[in-house]
């Protein structure tokens, strides 16, 4: 399973670092919406992929699930929501005032 796990986070950062390249900002918006989701999956996956085992030590089982990854990707699930809709508000605000997306444009109109 972590192999699999383990492809899986080397597409979602390739697939990210490739749409952080580009020069249009939504494909930038969502490259590091990709990326922050291939960290997510990171954690869990150097977490330990267990199942089956409560997150709580109780006096009868002994063997139980770290509840730590859980809680910090839960964090930061939601820390990438408001950072991605921050960003897609000033590329929109941005659109609206320059007319474009392209980075390339941007900085020839703020060049003359």
């Amino acid at each position: 399973m972590e192999t699999l796990m383990a492809i899986l986070i080397g597409v979602l950062f390739t697939v990210g670092v490739y749409l952080l390249l580009s020069k249009n900002f939504l494909r930038i918006i969502l490259g590091t919406s990709i990326l922050a989701h291939g960290t997510h999956l990171l954690i869990i996956t150097m977490g330990g992929l267990k199942k089956g085992m409560p997150p709580i030590i109780s006096g009868k089982n002994v063997a139980y699930t770290d509840p730590l990854p859980q809680a910090l990707i839960l964090t930061a699930i939601v820390i990438n929501f408001a950072v991605t809709a921050l960003f897609l508000v000033l590329a929109y605000r941005s659109y609206q005032e320059l007319g474009t997306d392209n980075i390339e444009k941007i900085r020839s109109i703020a060049d003359e």
